[in-house]
């Protein structure tokens, strides 16, 4: 019997990566603080919205984004050919990456941090360089970024705050990375802005290398319907809209991002509750002595030591999960931060099992 032929050689950047396998199956029936995910659920008025708004020719025709693009970049105080809606965060990466960055161009990541920027990054060909947030505070490594920049470096992706460490850094911090490199797209993802307040949005017309990047995966939990944006100089946006494909997002989610925001008094509850509850977390683990790292997100970095994966797998037993981040930062555990009820529920759960 003849030998089965090989498929095809893919490119040699993506026999260089590393696969990545998010553990996302089996959650559903489960307490989901391990996604950093909005715990509750989208405003009501989102899915009467949906309801209202649903037709079965409106899901035969290609999506149009001009007034949902207009209505959202009143909401976000930006003119609208500074935004650009993506496919979630993940697409604006790509799509920043793949305008910007050519087959062995360096592109600067901090580490740890969320795990698509060097994804991306790999699949482009690119030559990463990490710099590591400090040992122990896990505080923003501003010095060594800075240099580390060199006029050979094509992109820097920074998270703010940073997942999964919750560290935060300055807008101050963030303009002398600007500064530095100006031959370079930098991109500053604000998925977890409602949590920390700081923001370089109105800093866009002063720099012509800053992207800015919003997800509704979070605060606004719509996670399943994949919708970002990405905002930056008008001429870059243009760009960008040429590297990206024109129906990459769907229908449902620009009607359901134009309802969500409107609802200003079910956001504002929710990040009242989750920093509540985060408060609620830290003041658990001192009572259990467990370490912990102080967070400008929704969620808290804790060390379980060489328990992490066995936390982790007993907690998923209670049916409360958390994320293992063990493999980047050492007998680390990660923990969403909910609403209050559910906090006491994994707090009751850890002390079962510490």
């Amino acid at each position: 019997m003849a030998e089965t032929e090989p498929g095809l050689r893919p490119r040699n950047a993506v026999l260089r990566m590393a696969p990545y396998s998010p553990p996302t199956a089996g959650r559903a029936s489960k307490l989901r603080l391990d996604f950093n995910e909005n715990t509750v659920g989208c405003s009501g008025r989102v899915i009467d919205f949906l309801r209202r708004s649903l037709k079965a020719d409106g899901l035969a025709v290609y999506p149009e984004y001009g007034e949902a693009r207009l209505a959202l970049a009143a909401f976000f105080g930006v003119p609208e050919d500074q935004l650009l809606f993506t496919n979630g965060t993940d697409e604006a990466i790509q799509v920043i990456v793949n305008t910007y960055v050519d087959d062995g161009d360096e592109v600067l990541l901090l580490r740890p941090s969320y795990a698509m920027y060097r994804f991306y990054s790999e699949v482009a060909g690119a030559a990463v360089r990490e710099i590591d947030y400090l040992p122990g505070s896990l505080a923003f490594p501003l010095e060594a970024l800075l240099e580390a920049i060199r006029p050979s470096t094509r992109a820097i992706l920074i998270a703010n705050p940073n997942n999964p460490t919750g560290t935060g850094v300055s807008v101050e911090s963030l303009e002398r990375i600007l500064a530095r490199a100006g031959g370079a797209a930098v991109l500053v993802d604000e998925a977890y802005f409602e949590f920390s307040g700081v923001t370089m949005l109105p800093r866009l017309a002063r720099w012509p290398n800053l992207f800015v990047s919003r997800t509704f995966s979070k605060v606004y939990g719509m996670a399943a319907m994949r919708l970002g944006c990405v905002f930056s100089h008008p001429a870059n946006v243009a760009y960008l809209h040429k590297a990206q494909s024109p129906y990459s997002v769907n229908t449902l989610a620009v009607l359901a991002a134009t309802e969500a925001v409107r609802d200003r008094e079910y956001i504002a509850g929710y990040v009242e509750e989750v920093l509540a509850s985060r408060e609620m977390i830290y003041a658990g683990l001192d009572r259990l002595r467990i370490p912990y790292y102080r967070s400008q997100a929704n969620f808290v970095l804790f060390q379980a030591g060489p328990r992490a994966v066995e936390v982790r797998d007993r907690l998923r037993e209670k049916g409360v999960l958390v994320r293992d981040r063990s493999y980047e930062l050492a007998g680390c555990v990660r923990v969403t931060a909910g609403t209050r009820e559910q906090t006491g529920r994994f707090l009751a759960a850890l002390e079962e099992i510490w």
